[in-house]
């Protein structure tokens, strides 16, 4: 397994998450702290998935969500959740969609990519990111590169150092907020939320 072989491994798995993910919405303390108040805000799901939970809870929030995903049959369900979502089928790595938004989510998406790539999706955050939105992300708490699994299907997942995170971060025009690693809140996930200048933080 590489990190080629991602997007066609969710696409065999797609029906087994779409059913196993838990949906218990864990993650809406760092949703929140995501959209900030933000009424009617425009919201980028980088690797959304089935759409359920967190692009759901963006749009019970009165959110326009953009949901992105390199597997067809995961995005399938992402329609079939939220038929009033745009949902749009990419690779973000070559994510070019000519609009800013005020949300940018990758969530258990982002660390499925290689080294190389994390650190070519800063410009792709920062094309997509209007001034002073918020980007939200998950990776891993320190460099590393690791198996996991997903139903049947082995997943490979990398990561950078958090002082690397922090450089990108700032050389691309983003402030950190914070970075909470291993997180018992989030069940262990380590996760990052920074915003683009031009905003209050």
């Amino acid at each position: 397994m590489d990190f080629n072989d991602i997007l066609p491994a969710y696409d065999r798995v797609a029906d087994h998450w779409a059913k196993t993910r838990n949906t218990s919405l864990f993650e809406v303390g760092a949703l929140t702290a995501a959209l900030d108040g933000q009424k009617d805000a425009t919201v980028l799901d980088l690797g959304c998935g089935s759409g359920v939970p967190i692009a759901a809870w963006f749009t019970d929030q009165g959110c326009a969500v953009t949901g992105v995903d390199g597997s067809k049959r995961m995005l399938d369900h992402f329609r079939g959740n939220l038929p009033d979502a745009r949902a749009v089928l990419a690779d973000m790595r070559g994510l070019s969609l000519g609009q800013q938004f005020d949300v940018i989510v990758a969530w258990d998406s982002f660390f499925h990519l290689s080294r190389g790539a994390q650190r070519t999706m800063f410009p792709v955050f920062k094309a997509h990111a209007a001034p002073g939105a918020r980007l939200l992300m998950t990776t891993g708490p320190s460099d590393s590169e690791a198996m996991g699994q997903v139903g049947p299907e082995p997943v490979i997942h990398a990561s950078l150092s958090p002082d690397a995170y922090r450089a990108l971060f700032a050389e691309h025009g983003f402030e950190v907020l914070w970075f909470r690693p291993e997180d018992a809140e989030f069940h262990g996930h380590s996760v990052w939320l920074a915003q683009r200048s031009g905003g209050i933080a």
